[in-house]
């Protein structure tokens, strides 16, 4: 999220985004981030002795996300070290999971699981004054749906690879303004415990794909309810952003995608 509008707000207290990242589970929401899957410390939030945890992958298997779930926790009821979880399902920092979601239990392509050894303290930083490497954008993902604009405004922030802060595009426009669902599907989340999002509804179109809208006024639809291509499902606003505005993410099988690469051209 491009956020001269106040990006970094979201990516933030995601030591809560999602109680940490991918443990906003604390705080009630369905989407969860962390600062690194195995970094967690064994009790309260004190360094504790590493332990290994080697992890028992159950093939054939796979789980569904629940709202509150993190991916720590389901990791850990399933045997799996959480680094090697993130790793079978492709995700990465900051390893947002959401309702609905399908994680697979075991890796696939041959690839081999490991030990991890958790430390409790998150991962370090790169030393002060390091160039960050920059993420290619991958190609997009082919999509069946037929994706549609969810507001009519203009674009004023855009998807930045790698970039946990520009996740989605941010689409301006005034308070009130109708805010539409960008395809057929359920919606799974309809709340405002996501920290940085304000209030937020996330819609499930298939097994993989996804699509959130945040900074909503007012939210015009409940979780379990089926949504139609083009509906309004909540009214624009600033909830949790700078201005009025939409923020927007597509995500398939919970990483983001950009959303340019799928909507309509304008």
């Amino acid at each position: 999220m491009d956020l001269g509008l106040g990006p970094t707000r979201r990516v933030a207290p995601l030591a809560l985004l999602m109680g940490t990242a991918l443990a906003l589970a604390a705080c009630s929401s369905t989407v969860t981030r962390t600062s690194g899957p195995a970094s967690r410390p064994g009790v309260g939030g004190g360094t504790s002795a590493p332990r290994a945890v080697v992890s028992k992958p159950q093939y054939g298997k796979s789980v569904t996300v629940q709202r509150g779930q993190t991916l720590y926790r389901i990791a850990t009821d399933n045997g799996i070290a959480p680094a090697d979880l993130a790793a079978w399902n492709g995700l990465s920092a900051p390893y947002t999971i959401y309702p609905g979601q399908s994680l697979r239990l075991f890796p696939s392509n041959g690839a081999r699981p490991g030990t991890t050894v958790a430390t409790g303290r998150p991962a370090t930083s790169a030393p002060a004054g390091a160039t960050p490497t920059p993420v290619a954008a991958p190609p997009p993902v082919k999509s069946d749906i037929a994706w549609r604009w969810p507001a009519d405004g203009q674009i004023v922030g855009r998807f930045v690879p790698g970039d946990a802060s520009n996740q989605g595009v941010d689409i301006a426009g005034n308070a009130g303004d109708a805010v539409r669902a960008t395809a057929d599907g359920v919606v799974v989340y309809s709340g405002a415990g996501l920290v940085g999002y304000g209030e937020l509804i996330i819609v499930k179109h298939s097994e993989a794909w996804l699509s959130a809208y945040g900074h909503n006024r007012k939210r015009l639809v409940n979780e379990g309810q089926r949504v139609k291509s083009g509906q309004q499902i909540a009214e624009m606003g600033r909830s949790g952003a700078s201005r009025d505005m939409l923020h927007f993410e597509i995500r398939y099988n919970g990483k983001p995608v950009d959303p340019l690469g799928y909507l309509p051209p304008k």
